[in-house]
């Protein structure tokens, strides 16, 4: 045995076999890389190098496909290695931003990259980052709910440290099939039932974000609650009572947004929710992806106001990035303009004397003007 390696202890068994840690997932790497013209199912790639275990083996290739190294594909999983996966020859992805390296934290102001190709740099949280937190979480199934303004960065947080995210945008109008699935009617004038995003996410151990959960009525949101607790296990009552079992994976988070109209945070919901945690604009962040100073320092004010009730709306880091992408293609008087007009009107006078202090020039709202 090499000195350097310590004797396996019955702590690190694992369903390979009983090898130390990581042995698994270079099988499995390595087996890849020896077909990689060929997509594999998991119980082909178990069968394949004789493992014990194809829940270990899944584990294993989502692991390669949240680092780019392989693709997936879902109904059936199937997985197939990537460039990136054979130029890796079998070593294990690098830790996500955030992770432990002796005592120290790795890798802050890494940026992620969200499932739309948006980078999201993460923020520092309970002595990590923000991305390492709500991983972490989601192994020990402790539920979370955001809150903050919108546009404070919530649902590409939850993007970036989730790859296998769905997600239900929750409105007034939502409705129980909007979680559980519907009917859907066939070109030969049958119906076919598509499963929603919930009985997705607990069949396939993915993450469920339920985006402006406090929009949604009670009554649907109940829905959740027993797929949330102990039972892990939901029926669908409009397809002959199914019934359905979460696996390991499966996770749901929340986004609440305060002071929205109609956003109403009942105690059945917040209880359902261990950790609380506020979102809200990172100014060094804006300043750092671009955003000039004058446009970051009229937003705090005007978050400051907002705090004060003298305003009802304040721009977040959403409205500066789009205020940095409208510099870049017309210029910063039509940006600053632009930021003017996004205003309410019952704020705008409020917004555009505090534009005008920190530009130093006369602002008004983008407007078209007459012809030439």
């Amino acid at each position: 045995m090499d000195p350097a390696t310590p004797p396996t202890s019955p702590a690190t068994h694992l369903a390979d076999g009983g090898r130390r840690p990581g042995y698994l997932y270079r099988q499995v790497a390595a087996h890849l890389a020896a077909h990689p013209d060929q997509v594999f199912k998991v119980g082909e790639l178990t069968t394949a190098i004789a493992a014990r275990s194809t829940g270990a083996v899944f584990e294993a290739l989502k692991k390669m496909a949240a680092a780019g190294y392989a693709t997936h594909q879902t109904n059936p999983h199937r997985f197939q290695i990537t460039q990136a996966g054979i130029d890796a020859a079998g070593a294990m992805p690098p830790p996500t931003p955030g992770t432990r390296r002796s005592g120290r934290t790795a890798g802050r102001r890494q940026p992620v990259t969200r499932p739309n190709g948006d980078l999201y740099f993460p923020r520092k949280l309970a002595g990590a980052t923000d991305v390492d937190v709500l991983r972490r979480l989601r192994d020990k199934r402790i539920p979370v709910l955001l809150y903050g303004p919108p546009g404070t960065g919530k649902t590409a947080l939850v993007e970036a440290a989730f790859p296998d995210l769905l997600t239900v945008a929750g409105t007034g109008d939502t409705v129980v099939e909007d979680f559980l699935g519907t009917f859907i009617p066939l070109p030969d004038g049958g119906f076919e039932f598509i499963y929603g995003p919930l009985v997705t996410a607990m069949r396939e151990g993915r993450a469920l974000l339920v985006d402006d959960a406090t929009l949604i009525s009670p009554k649907v949101l109940a829905v959740l609650y027993p797929a949330m607790d102990g039972r892990r296990v939901i029926t669908i009552p409009g397809y002959r009572n199914e019934r359905v079992e979460a696996v390991d994976g499966f996770y749901v988070i929340a986004g609440h947004n305060p002071g929205v109209h109609g956003a109403i945070l009942t105690e059945a919901l917040a209880s359902r929710f261990d950790v609380h945690i506020e979102v809200t604009t990172d100014w060094d962040l804006a300043r750092h992806l671009g955003v000039p100073r004058p446009a970051v320092h009229a937003a705090i004010a005007l978050n400051a106001d907002l705090a004060a009730g003298r305003v009802s709306w304040a721009p977040q880091l959403r409205e500066l990035l789009g205020f940095a992408r409208v510099r870049t293609t017309l210029g910063l008087p039509a940006a600053v303009a632009n930021l003017a007009s996004r205003a309410p009107d019952d704020d705008r006078d409020h917004v555009l004397a505090t534009l005008r202090e920190q530009f130093g020039a006369d602002v008004t709202p983008l407007t078209l003007g007459k012809q030439r």
